[in-house]
């Protein structure tokens, strides 16, 4: 048998667990792995942003009844354009023209299968050969797993914690070189919770157009803020500097399974057609995938008929949870909380491994805490700092001050004698 299968000439292309093992999924998988499964308790889900599966947190009756509507019309089972069906494209448009000093058009908007492929087929764009792009450390592991596959050189660029996670603009101008060809601006921000002034912004605009290169903006999260800075999308200033909006309704409207985002092109200039971005994007979807049709045909009644008392909900109780989150960590010694998260889903606390007895760093603490309490938290390694925790707060009250229970008690027991 030995020799026998020696004649087998294929091999698995080890590229792609490599990128697997550094993204969210991949960390958290190994951590779910180390469940007791002899504990009764609820496992308590700290580590994800998807508050879906709290009945708190379900979506708008609006939602539901356009994808009802959307497959019984029967006019949606057919094949999608590759970038979208045109009535979901404008309503799109208009959505996100709301925020803006000019208008979107269908022309600016391609459909993704969520937010995860629009960054694939961004990062597969700018991917030529040499090129480099400038990431957020902390930031969202999946640009770092997909610039890899693409042969794409990724320099980082630091999240300054004591000035609210604003982004460290003199790093960023000494990493840049003539191959750099875009900056990644995550906003809200994941896994930081904060919220970008209009000001930080603008200048992260004035800088990349200094730099000659594109912004990506990472809006997935948008409108999700509930502290003192509103939102203010990276397309107010295409004027300034070309801009790819990515974003989905996967998380202001609480559906992340339903798989529909958008890239779009923030670009009253149109340098990104001139450059031949725009027809790269478009080549680039030709030979991918689309999201299902019928969710297509649902997106101009989701996003024209859902009111604001809908979004009032939702932003009110992810207020409610990041006051218990906040609140709930100051009793914890061996975790701190920089600053108070503002926006999104998450927030970053220092993690200090030298108060306590047996734990080596980070993920220590992640695979014991589950072992031990059966609560995921997500190591901060995974997104770029070693011995801080991304936590997240989107879930029911009382099951994330229980979740805090459980940390606190699990800090005592590996607590140092003092």
């Amino acid at each position: 048998m030995e020799n026998e299968a020696k004649k087998w000439r294929f091999r698995p292309n080890e590229a792609i667990n490599t990128a697997a093992d550094i993204t969210i999924r991949g960390v958290l998988n190994a951590i779910m792995s180390c469940l007791d499964s002899e504990d009764k308790r609820p496992v308590i889900p700290l580590g994800h942003g998807d508050p879906s599966v709290f009945p708190c947190f379900r979506t708008t009756k609006i939602a539901d009844e356009a994808i009802v509507e959307a497959v019984r019309s029967a006019k949606f089972n057919c094949y999608s354009p590759t970038v979208g069906i045109l009535p979901a494209r404008k309503a799109i448009a208009e959505y996100l023209s709301l925020d803006l000093p000019y208008k979107l058009s269908a022309d600016d908007v391609f459909l993704t299968l969520g937010c995860t492929q629009a960054i694939e087929v961004t990062l597969s764009v700018l991917a030529r050969p040499g090129a480099n792009i400038l990431l957020p450390r902390p930031g969202f592991p999946f640009y770092e797993a997909r610039a890899a596959f693409s042969n794409l050189e990724v320099r980082h660029f630091d999240l300054l914690p004591s000035k609210g996670w604003e982004v460290d603009l003199d790093a960023v101008e000494a990493l840049a070189d003539d191959n750099t060809a875009a900056i990644v601006i995550i906003n809200p921000g994941n896994p930081c919770g904060s919220v970008f002034t209009y000001k930080h912004m603008k200048k992260i605009a004035e800088m990349a157009r200094r730099l000659g290169i594109i912004v990506i903006a990472d809006e997935v999260y948008d409108h999700l803020t509930f502290g003192s800075n509103p939102f203010v999308p990276m397309g107010v200033f295409g004027s300034i500097v070309p801009v790819l909006t990515l974003g989905s309704i996967s998380k202001r409207w609480i559906v992340p399974g339903w798989r529909v985002g958008w890239l779009v092109t923030s670009d009253p200039n149109g340098v990104l057609k001139d450059t031949k971005i725009v027809e790269c994007i478009t080549g680039c979807l030709n030979i991918s995938t689309d999201p299902a049709t019928f969710i297509q045909g649902a997106i101009p009644h989701i996003l024209e008929r859902t009111n604001q008392d809908f979004f009032n909900k939702i932003t009110g109780l992810l207020r409610q949870s990041a006051d218990v989150c906040y609140d709930e960590m100051k009793g914890i010694e061996c975790i701190t909380c920089p600053h108070k998260p503002e926006g999104s889903m998450f927030v970053m606390v220092k993690l200090n491994t030298s108060l306590m007895e047996d734990i080596n760093d980070d993920m220590d603490f992640c695979l014991k805490l589950a072992k031990e309490e059966s609560v995921i938290v997500l190591p901060g390694r995974s997104v770029g700092l070693k011995n801080w925790l991304r936590i997240t707060f989107a879930i029911e009250a009382s099951s994330l001050k229980e979740g805090f229970g459980r940390i606190k008690s699990f800090y005592q027991k590996h607590a140092k004698i003092q």
